[in-house]
């Protein structure tokens, strides 16, 4: 007697006795596996009174019988455990997870979106392979987040103050400039050339939008002031050695005892320090 190549379900042989045991045994595996659902992934130890027709995948660690058929799909079958060896292709349901699972001839894999819940799925990876940390990775030329209705938000949302929420940017995985709340609930922007020691450069103030440059500003010399500045305009004037403001229509030199140009500055809520 030789059995099928795909599920080892035995054939019947010519002049064979008793035929209908054949018959019923093939049935009966195909009764398993076809619309395969199993109880569990992980329960370790047989039960102790299992009902014909139940099924479990066995899963690393079990004991008893199921110890020597880790990987394998336990079937209850008048009386007994059959096990079925999965191949490459192999798809089931975990009712216990309402998960749905696929074998590809190493491992079984969760199909994402696959169960009820997509939102519990415990990683994904893209294009690339998620960890503990990097619960979500994606490997990709650009990432589009679209509206599905007016405007989109992407949300950062940290435990508490003194924790971080951040975009990172990073140059061979190691961080070059971060952007963020960090520490604490001001907005923080800092900069780093070899990704251990940051300078911070700009925090506004999350009490009072204040702004605040925690490195003197560089302002790209020009040779003459602008042709046409506008009021707000703030320039160095590398041919009087000044610095020059536009305030009311009027040009003015900064760093005088004017009010009118100390009280620009701090209209802006600029603190140079």
């Amino acid at each position: 007697m030789s059995d099928s190549p795909n599920l080892s379900l035995p054939y019947l042989n010519a002049s064979q006795a008793q035929k209908h045991v054949t018959h019923n045994e093939a049935l009966s595996l195909l009764d398993g596996l076809v619309q395969l659902a199993v109880a569990s992934r992980a329960t370790a130890t047989p039960p102790a009174t299992p009902a014909d027709g139940v099924r479990y995948l066995v899963p690393t660690g079990a004991t008893g019988e199921w110890s020597t058929n880790i990987g394998k799909i336990a079937l209850r079958m008048e009386g007994a455990w059959r096990y079925v060896t999965p191949v490459e292709g192999f798809a089931l349901w975990v009712s216990d997870e309402d998960t749905f699972l696929t074998f590809d001839g190493t491992a079984w894999n969760e199909l994402a979106g696959g169960g009820s819940a997509p939102s519990t799925v415990p990683l994904l990876g893209i294009n690339a392979t998620a960890d503990a940390t990097n619960k979500l990775v994606v490997a990709s030329q650009a990432v589009l987040l679209n509206n599905i209705g007016n405007g989109t938000q992407l949300k950062l949302n940290k435990n508490a103050a003194g924790d971080t929420a951040s975009l990172l940017f990073q140059t061979g995985f190691s961080g070059r400039a971060e952007m963020g709340t960090a520490g604490d609930d001001d907005f923080h922007i800092k900069v780093s050339a070899d990704g251990t020691s940051f300078f911070e450069g700009l925090v506004v103030q999350a009490a009072s939008g204040r702004v605040t440059l925690k490195n003197a500003p560089v302002l790209d010399p020009q040779a003459a002031d602008p042709a046409s500045p506008v009021n707000g305009q703030l320039w160095y004037n590398s041919t009087t050695a000044k610095f020059r403001a536009r305030e009311a229509g009027v040009t003015r030199d900064v760093f005088t005892t004017d009010p009118t140009i100390l009280g620009l500055l701090a209209a802006r809520h600029l603190t140079f320090f």
